[in-house]
């Protein structure tokens, strides 16, 4: 009985180390590994005060143009016009072209970056000018008046004085005659349009709230740290004086 078990067990016995074998022999699969190292970049090194003053030259103006809101340029266009100019080759851009260009390019950067504030004028004086007693002009202006005046109304090309305050839409107050206790005199050809139209529209003793778009005021540019460009403003004026001209 016992030879016939071990019989039966040997063919089997036989292929397991037929399996084993053909196991063993199986070539494993071989892992491409790349011969070339990479190469670590070569630190940057100023040889020379010129070589410095040009990286310096890069920044800056990479700084100046970034605070005016462009991000990024096409740097082998860059520096293609450094090497035309410099090299003194005809450019590929006249003159009155790149200078459109660039406007342009500052424009619409100016726009991105200041498209919350735009948003927020055009929705203010949208729903302002369904307010009671708020009229609005042709070219936009809109205007509340506070206290009718008795006397002249001015010319573009009088000089007037009068006490005012101006704020931004939040509230921030960035100018009053009021608070100097002084009031102004000043040419109305030689103010922002807004102020312009409206004071026309006002008489001697008249007290006037004006909303102001951004286009009638400082525009894309706005004024110093006070007013970001595309700012509608709002100003409380009062009309003390026609000086004429």
């Amino acid at each position: 009985m016992k030879k016939i078990i071990i019989t039966a067990l040997l063919p089997l016995c036989a292929f397991a180390v037929s399996a084993q074998t053909k196991k063993k022999t199986t070539p494993a699969k071989k892992t491409a590994v790349s011969t070339t190292a990479k190469k670590t970049p070569a630190p940057v090194t100023f040889k020379n005060n010129l070589d410095s003053a040009s990286y310096s030259f890069g920044t800056a103006m990479a700084g100046s143009l970034k605070s005016n809101g462009l991000t990024s340029l096409n740097y082998q266009l860059v520096l293609k016009g450094l090497q035309d100019a410099f090299g003194g080759k005809p450019l590929l851009i006249s003159n009155e072209l790149s200078q459109a260009t660039i406007n342009n390019a500052f424009k619409s950067a100016s726009q991105k970056k200041f498209a919350p504030v735009l948003a927020e004028g055009k929705t203010f004086l949208e729903n302002n000018k369904k307010q009671p007693g708020v009229q609005a002009t042709a070219s936009g202006l809109q205007y509340q008046v506070l206290t009718k005046g008795t006397g002249i109304a001015p010319k573009a090309t009088d000089t007037v004085t009068v006490h005012y305050k101006g704020t931004l839409l939040n509230g921030f107050e960035f100018d009053s005659s009021y608070k100097r206790n002084e009031p102004l005199s000043l040419p109305l050809n030689g103010v922002i349009a807004g102020w312009t139209e409206g004071v026309q529209l006002m008489q001697t003793g008249a007290k006037y709230k004006f909303f102001i778009p951004y286009d009638l005021a400082y525009g894309e540019r706005g004024a110093g740290q006070d007013i970001p460009p595309y700012s509608t403003l709002i100003f409380e004026i009062e009309l003390i004086k026609v000086n004429g001209k």
